[in-house]
């Protein structure tokens, strides 16, 4: 079965029909169509643009842009009817709109190509997603923050090997996060400014004869830039891929954190409560409280990650300049936004709802000798050399084990037995609280140096009075 290829743009060329299995598998319409809008605003700056140069008249360009704008109504309102022999939404568009406004709508593919268009709505579309996503990143960022503020003064357990290590306040813990978004937002605005550049006058690759005027189109759309080289602008998916690795982080930094709600949040942890209206229960058990929400989050971070993946493949092998190849670029894309955006809003909503249960944070920092090292900073201290202290802590921390004690609960003359030059104010290098405070590294662990921190970020944020 074979479809009428005179009905074509292209169809000049070809005496045969196209086979149904063909025009099946070539067509995007069903994924493209959510660029409509993109398109819409490229053609009308392009028909403004040829107006400018002459090549069009004025009236023709009006008809065009008046026909785009009941266009772009219909599919607003849900009463366009998409004809499933268009291959895309430029040919869905140019044919409604040729209907619409009958000649005048064959003009408007003057000087441009389907290879620049794409590029174009791409390119919009992105910069758009793109500053909604940096909003929300805010936003998350806000959550945390108000979370760290709100249990400020809580220590946890620090971990290295998924073991007790050293005691740090919660929310230095938090603002670790913190700096991963805020690295994320960094990464988004600093792709946006390679992709927020026109390709519009590359027509199919190589530019074309009519006297186009593309930094004109450009300041029509709000592009800073154009292209400099035709065969890049309509083969290049860089800033797909760049966005694509961007968002692969953000995920990556939000399963982190979703591995630790759900740690925290079992029994064997038992140091958070995840609001129920960011968990689900169990068809068969009635008592499960399940953190479906953080378990997603952390599942779909795998599907991004794979988007990227399969962009990179696609486009290694590719010679320049448009290959068909390239369609395969708009559904790792849209499956991107459409998941990271979702799984940014969802985590800001758990934060702002997420509980402390303090009690049992307290009661696991009795466990684990989480101030071993600061007895072998003491040590130091006296005089003793760093490798030989950690020896004797070693040892101390191995009789301990066989008294079932605490470094704290030892006698002094248990601990010189291992350590000769201990004194009796060793203990207050043992003590939690003294440790969190005392201890210092890059940004600052001390109570006091976490208050600025937090109180900087919150400043950024806008969330002080």
């Amino acid at each position: 079965m074979h479809s009428n290829n005179k009905e074509k743009p292209w169809g000049g060329r070809f005496g045969a029909g196209t086979a149904k299995l063909v025009e099946e598998f070539t067509c995007s319409l069903h994924f493209d169509r959510r660029l409509y809008r993109y398109d819409i605003a490229g053609s009308m700056a392009h028909a403004r643009m040829l107006a400018r140069q002459g090549i069009l008249t004025a009236a023709e360009a009006e008809a065009i842009v008046n026909g785009l704008q009941t266009v772009q109504g219909e599919i607003d309102a849900g009463t366009f009817l998409f004809d499933p022999g268009d291959e895309d939404i430029h040919m869905a568009v140019e044919r409604r709109l040729t209907a619409i406004i009958g000649e005048a709508g064959r003009k408007l593919h003057t000087a441009r190509s389907r290879n620049d268009q794409i590029a174009l709505d791409i390119r919009l579309f992105l910069r758009d997603q793109v500053g909604v996503l940096i909003e929300a990143l805010q936003d998350l960022r806000r959550a945390g923050v108000r979370l760290a503020r709100r249990y400020f003064s809580v220590i946890l357990p620090g971990y290295t090997h998924l073991q007790r290590a050293q005691p740090v306040l919660f929310s230095h813990h938090l603002l670790a996060y913190d700096e991963m978004w805020r690295r994320d937002q960094g990464r988004l605005r600093d792709c946006l400014v390679r992709f927020n550049v026109c390709p519009l006058g590359a027509a199919a690759l190589a530019g074309s004869t009519f006297p186009i005027d593309p930094p004109y189109t450009a300041e029509l759309l709000d592009f800073p830039a154009i292209l400099n080289n035709s065969l890049d602008a309509v083969s290049d998916r860089d800033f797909i891929v760049e966005f694509a690795a961007a968002a692969s982080l953000i995920m990556v930094h939000l399963s982190r954190l979703a591995e630790e709600l759900i740690l925290w949040s079992s029994a064997e942890f038992a140091f958070i409560d995840i609001a129920d209206a960011f968990c689900t229960g169990s068809s068969i058990m009635p008592q499960k409280k399940n953190p479906d929400v953080a378990e997603l989050i952390r599942g779909k971070s795998g599907r991004v990650i794979g988007h990227l993946t399969g962009l990179l493949v696609t486009l290694k092998g590719l010679p320049l300049a448009y290959n068909r190849d390239l369609q395969e670029d708009k559904e790792p894309l849209f499956d991107t936004v459409d998941t990271v955006l979702p799984c940014v809003r969802l985590m800001a909503g758990v934060l702002d709802n997420l509980a402390l249960k303090k009690e049992k944070i307290a009661a696991a920092l009795q466990g684990g000798f989480l101030t071993a090292t600061d007895m072998a900073d003491y040590l130091v201290t006296q005089g003793v050399p760093f490798r030989t202290a950690h020896a004797q802590v070693g040892q101390t921390v191995r009789f301990a084990e066989t008294q079932g004690k605490e470094l704290a609960d030892l006698t002094l003359e248990e601990i010189k037995q291992f350590a000769p030059l201990a004194e009796a104010d060793l203990f207050g290098w043992l003590q939690i609280e003294q440790s969190v405070n005392r201890r210092c590294s890059p940004g600052g662990t001390a109570a006091g140096r976490v208050a600025e921190a937090l109180a900087a970020v919150e400043q950024e944020l806008g969330l002080t009075s």
